[in-house]
């Protein structure tokens, strides 16, 4: 790779939903980052709020080209980054920078960024929370249990990063030679567990990082629950089910590449769901019938699909 970053060869690509106040923010902040990327991709997921007159106000503000691929269905945060991922790749993009609508990009975000391009190919920068601390993100992931290791390190040494072998969407730096490589991220997860998988994918071709640079700054207030340097967000009935029926996608990726132990990744199922208790009890305070219903029923579609035949994981993209 060449020693040398060019901040034009890089894409940032943003999936919304029915978010644009937040969007507004996003863009701007991209406005005013030096050095600006080449291009930026905005993936709305067939938003009903005024998404599309947002974007289009804000395209000479840019400064730098603005592409809006609107989706006819929500095809949720896994196939929008999907839609992204490959419209960026299509455009002849060299790094691909992705994030959610509710962060900021700080001014000097893709400079800080580039400076490791030459010694890595995925790359994950930090974020500040919506108060302004520094948000925890477990990078490691046991691979027989396919959960997040709680007690991953989170402080740096001098290197200036820690090996990682799982993946953020919301600020995943990646190469155009790795996505050929992986292919696209699956969309069928939906929201959930997709980008985990995609980190753990890349990591089986060479080493993935998160380096101590603050690149971004989320804008939107989450409720949680503070249990020092990590934190346990608020969650839906929606996300219950994901967290629960992906297991199922999660099962296939690890089979195909020879790491699933079926025992093990089925106490890591058993922890994912007592994690979930947990959240419905000390985060948001509450346990309801469609609390209990959302996960069990994502733990029996997880099973079916975890056991059909005809599944297929997504393949690499054609030279």
């Amino acid at each position: 790779m060449s020693a040398t970053f060019d901040p034009a060869s890089a894409t940032i690509v943003i999936v919304t939903f029915n978010r644009s106040a937040l969007l507004s923010r996003a863009l701007t902040s991209i406005s005013t980052m030096d050095p600006k990327p080449g291009r930026v991709v905005v993936v709305d997921n067939a938003s009903s709020d005024d998404t599309t007159e947002v974007v289009e106000s804000l395209r000479e503000q840019l400064g730098t080209q603005l592409v809006y691929r609107r989706l006819e269905t929500n095809t949720g945060g896994a196939g929008g980054f999907s839609a992204g991922m490959e419209t960026a790749y299509e455009l002849g993009s060299e790094w691909i920078w992705l994030m959610d609508d509710d962060v900021e990009v700080l001014p000097d975000g893709l400079a800080r960024m580039g400076k490791w391009t030459p010694r890595f190919r995925h790359i994950q920068g930090r974020r500040y929370d919506y108060d302004g601390s520094e948000f925890y993100w477990q990078y490691r992931v046991s691979t027989s249990l396919g959960i997040p290791i709680p007690f991953a390190p989170a402080g740096f040494d001098d290197s200036g990063y820690r090996e990682m072998n799982s993946g953020c969407f919301e600020g995943m730096f990646i190469h155009r030679s790795l996505v050929q490589k992986l292919g696209l991220p699956d969309p069928r997860f939906f929201i959930y567990w997709d980008d985990t998988i995609y980190g753990y994918l890349a990591s089986r071709h060479e080493a993935c990082v998160i380096v101590d640079e603050f690149v971004l700054q989320r804008t939107r207030e989450i409720k949680q629950w503070d249990m020092g340097t990590r934190h346990l967000n608020a969650s839906s009935d929606m996300y219950r089910y994901y967290i629960m029926r992906n297991r199922g996608i999660m099962a296939h990726y690890y089979r195909a590449h020879g790491d699933y132990r079926p025992l093990a990744f089925a106490l890591g199922t058993a922890a994912t769901f007592a994690k979930e208790l947990i959240r419905l009890a000390f985060v948001e305070r509450k346990v309801t019938k469609t609390g209990w219903t959302n996960l069990w029923r994502g733990m029996r579609d997880a099973l079916r699909l975890s056991r059909d035949k005809n599944f297929e994981i997504m393949a690499p993209l054609a030279q």
